[in-house]
């Protein structure tokens, strides 16, 4: 345990998002999602007592969302439903991402399953929690910390 930092950040989660360069991915994945698979050789952090809204605001609690992307967060769609649906617990998690600063309801983009699968391939690592709640799954494009630049 380490003061400042939120409790549900593992030492080998806190490695991860510290490696993590500007533009680079991360998934944050329900119980059901295939993250060893899609993962291969990149690295899967497990949090299977959590879910997966705590999961995002512990690791957004240190992570920059990209300023220069229109859509630093990509959600699954709910397969089978009307475009623009969203799930209870998808209506929850982008209201807290705007609750919280971190993105506009606009900034979170929902992606067909398929299409989820093949950019969660080239994510830098998948975080598997524990959550239940089908088509939970979200990725989270990292920014950029640092100083203003000089003029």
């Amino acid at each position: 345990m380490l003061k400042g930092i939120h409790p549900l950040l593992t030492p080998t989660l806190l490695k991860v998002l510290a490696e993590m360069g500007h533009g680079d991915e991360i998934v944050i994945a329900d119980a059901n999602f295939t993250a060893t698979s899609l993962a291969g050789a990149k690295p899967v952090i497990s949090l299977a007592g959590v879910g997966v809204q705590r999961s995002c605001e512990a690791v957004l609690s240190l992570l920059p969302l990209d300023t220069m992307v229109a859509q630093p967060v990509a959600y699954m769609q709910v397969g089978g439903t009307a475009d623009g649906y969203q799930s209870a617990q998808q209506r929850t998690l982008v209201a807290a991402l705007a609750a919280a600063g971190h993105a506009t309801p606009a900034q979170c983009q929902p992606m067909e399953r398929f299409a989820f699968y093949d950019r969660a391939r080239s994510a830098f690592a998948i975080v598997h929690t524990g959550e239940l709640q089908p088509w939970s799954n979200v990725i989270l494009k990292k920014g950029v910390l640092g100083e203003p630049l000089e003029p």
